[in-house]
């Protein structure tokens, strides 16, 4: 099955939690997101955010795991919780998921070549002539190989190499699309730049954009093309890498700037300091901008009505700091 276009568009999508007794009080971990993901030419796509700030909630839903409350995700062209029986299958095969978890990935009572083979077989379609050659090259470009994991269970690797095998069994079923939830914040630092190089090298050897969430600035930065900034459920900035970690103009990515830049004399100078954070609940739940209990900025008129979208210079900033008067 086909689409008539070439990406990914989350239009307007919107995702309600229920809280307080019984939970029948409602409130949007996610707002109306919009944003749109190209898969030819292939992009690394970050999807940046604390805690809390709606990241897992988004890419589950793009994964059709859960249904969003309101809005429509299309892929090519095809919205995705409306495709025929039959398309299911095409749609899981091709946008695949990397979970943060290795441990937590796969089944510790089952072997985890088998995991391979099986997506190289249902979704592939490699025959079975040349299975066991072409799961050995898929290990082999991530670093491992066949004979290294064959028969073996996942508390027999280390986290590093059990991601790499997650990576793997992703790329075996041939993905256009793949989704990395925080794929390396478990792993030890001297680990992560591989992975990260690793994602790249998918991305340019074998055409596969990617959508990588992260709470670190500094992994998005050294291995994103684009990125969108999450807030207790908004999208507070959308643009390119390059230019967004260049001027940052929301405050909030100011502040996640602010973890990752070299110690500065002057910093103050540049970027305010911001407030302690309030009672997440209060954030969700506010009228107007979400980040205006923290913002060193905010304006009573922040706290009343809800920021627009200003274009500038390519980047989409939800503040009215640039609200033109």
């Amino acid at each position: 099955m086909q689409g008539n276009e070439n990406s990914l568009k989350v239009e307007s999508v919107s995702k309600y939690y229920g809280y307080g007794l019984l939970g029948l009080k409602k409130f949007k971990v996610l707002d109306k997101i919009s944003l749109g993901i190209p898969l030819k030419p292939p992009t690394i796509f970050a999807i940046v955010g604390e805690t809390g700030s709606g990241k897992t909630t988004l890419l589950r839903i793009i994964l059709r795991m859960i249904k969003p409350d309101e809005g429509v995700v299309k892929y090519k062209g095809l919205d995705v919780f409306k495709l025929p029986r039959n398309a299911v299958s095409w749609y899981r095969k091709e946008v695949q998921p990397i979970f943060q978890d290795p441990y937590e990935s796969f089944n510790p009572l089952r072997r985890v070549d088998s995991y391979i083979f099986d997506a190289a077989k249902r979704m592939a379609k490699v025959d079975k002539g040349s299975i066991e050659e072409y799961v050995d090259g898929i290990l082999r470009y991530v670093g491992l190989s066949l004979d290294r994991v064959h028969g073996k269970y996942p508390h027999e690797f280390s986290g590093g190499e059990l991601q790499r095998i997650a990576i793997a069994r992703a790329i075996a079923a041939r993905p256009t699309l793949i989704l990395a939830d925080e794929p390396v914040s478990m792993l030890d630092a001297s680990l992560r730049v591989n992975v990260l190089n690793l994602f790249k090298k998918i991305r340019d050897d074998l055409g596969t954009s990617i959508i990588y969430v992260t709470h670190d600035l500094a992994t998005a930065y050294y291995i994103a093309d684009q990125i969108a900034v999450l807030y207790r459920g908004s999208l507070v900035e959308l643009g390119s890498i390059d230019k967004v970690y260049e001027n940052p103009r929301h405050p909030y990515t100011q502040l996640l700037l602010t973890s990752i830049l070299e110690p500065d004399p002057k910093i103050s100078e540049k970027i305010k300091p911001l407030k302690l954070s309030t009672i997440e609940l209060k954030e969700f739940l506010a009228q107007g901008c979400k980040f205006a209990y923290r913002c060193p900025y905010a304006s009573k008129k922040c706290f009343e009505k809800e920021p627009p979208n200003v274009t500038i210079n390519g980047v989409i900033v939800k503040c009215h700091l640039y609200e033109k008067s």
